[in-house]
């Protein structure tokens, strides 16, 4: 299968790591992305008897990503290095953790500032860090989120950064409401897209309603469909944004939704 699919620990804010690990064997899973440890975000600084423990509960599945709040819009120079300093712990955690990846942020946009401003500052910070994730094997996914939520702005960043140890987490969901079809979104980042999240939501009035996996108008198919006919394999992880959204399902009942409905996708497209 060209796909490998997991889910992300921010949908099971109520279990510990030992649960997501049995969970994701039960219900189907490759993996398990880590952004939360026992309900709280996971910390760079992560202990050696924690670390071992974590690999203890994930033994024998893939973990595609640590989730970082890692962000680099800041005009602020000071904070700037704090974020990439943050980043370059959770490269170290991610090696010793086995994961391919971190994923990090872009980050917002004062409405004082300027989008090719903020976009040439995360450049800069990513180009910093692109030797330290070299050194760790670790690569960094900028993902599609915030004021960098549309492929085309992620790709402006990329553009100005080569190194191949940096390159985009595509959410399904924001590019969409920028306005963009998932073959759009495909070709802004061709040849950069290291991992995927899908999730599934309606509009509602100014805002969004996250929903189970088919239930919404995000087009989750197309993307996979796009992606698989242009060849590419890889990680499609689930977040299911719980921690966020306490009324959202439980991860009992979301989890197996999800592998249902995207099982079928996979089928459906040749994957």
């Amino acid at each position: 299968m060209a796909f490998k699919l997991a889910f992300s620990t921010l949908g099971c804010p109520g279990w510990t790591i030992e649960q997501a690990g049995d969970a994701a064997r039960r219900y189907g899973y490759a993996g398990v992305e880590i952004r939360l440890l026992d309900g709280e975000l996971l910390p760079a600084d992560l202990d050696a008897s924690g670390r071992a423990r974590v690999k203890r509960a994930l033994a024998g599945l893939g973990v595609p990503s640590v989730g970082t709040s890692c962000r680099f819009t800041s005009p602020d120079p000071a904070e700037r290095a704090a974020s990439r300093a943050a980043a370059e712990r959770y490269l170290g955690l991610a090696a010793d953790l086995g994961a391919e990846t971190i994923r990090v942020f872009g980050g917002n946009v004062a409405p004082e500032d300027r989008l090719d401003l903020a976009v040439g500052r995360i450049a800069e910070s990513l180009n910093e860090l692109a030797m330290a994730a070299e050194r760790a094997s670790v690569r960094i996914a900028l993902e599609t989120h915030d004021a960098m939520s549309a492929g085309r702005t992620v790709a402006d960043v990329l553009a100005a950064v080569p190194s191949p140890w940096v390159g985009a987490l595509w959410d399904s969901h924001h590019p969409y409401r920028m306005g963009e079809t998932a073959e759009q979104t495909y070709r802004l980042l061709e040849g950069r897209i290291l991992s995927t999240h899908v999730k599934d939501a309606r509009r509602q009035g100014e805002g969004w309603q996250l929903l189970p996996m088919g239930e919404g108008e995000v087009p989750v198919r197309e993307m996979l469909a796009a992606l698989h006919g242009h060849g590419w394999s890889g990680w499609v992880s689930v977040e299911w944004e719980k921690k966020w959204h306490p009324e959202l399902a439980d991860p009992e009942v979301a989890f197996p939704q999800h592998v249902e409905v995207l099982s079928r996708y996979f089928r459906e497209i040749g994957a």
